[in-house]
């Protein structure tokens, strides 16, 4: 039918990061405590993708209910990938810790810094995240790879998939 069928050989796999790597990671963003560890600690353990997290607004972050949880939602100067990225994302461990350090800020964006003239700039995020992870990190892994992991770790207690699929968007 002539459809193009693209060889997979050439598409590099995604490394999920171990268990153990990611605790320590944590550990070090609540020492370091800044706007780009706050990031990192956020995407650990809610498994958002980079552009959303950087492209937040602070209300779309909810402390004060039963379940603290992001609102993930489309805004003018962050679109969202797909329908199913807009989702409600429960906070805990240290997605909630950096919830808590975002909220205190009195910038209405969660990462100001990444977002200028209502646009966010998630590639400035990935180069200086993914500069600060490498050493870090096993040979492979990047800020999207915490993504795989949280997907992994779901599975790992036997989350259902509807779940897995509806947190990860």
């Amino acid at each position: 039918a002539g459809a193009f069928i693209p060889d997979d050989e050439g598409s590099a796999k995604r490394l999920p990061v171990p268990a153990q790597v990611i605790k320590s990671i944590q550990d070090e963003c609540r020492a370091i405590n800044d706007e780009n560890r706050w990031l990192v600690a956020l995407i650990s353990d809610t498994g958002m993708r980079l552009s959303e997290a950087a492209g937040l607004h602070v209300n779309d972050i909810h402390l004060d209910v039963d379940i603290p949880y992001i609102d993930l939602k489309p805004h003018h100067w962050r679109p969202l990938k797909t329908k199913g990225s807009k989702r409600q994302i429960p906070l805990i461990g240290s997605s909630m810790w950096a919830a808590k350090q975002i909220v205190k800020t009195n910038s209405a964006y969660a990462f100001p810094r990444y977002v200028k003239k209502d646009v966010v700039n998630a590639n400035s995020a990935s180069a200086a995240i993914n500069k600060w992870l490498k050493p870090r990190v096993p040979k492979g892994c990047v800020i999207h790879s915490f993504r795989h992991s949280l997907r992994d770790r779901l599975r790992a207690v036997e989350c259902p998939s509807d779940i897995v699929d509806a947190i990860g968007g």
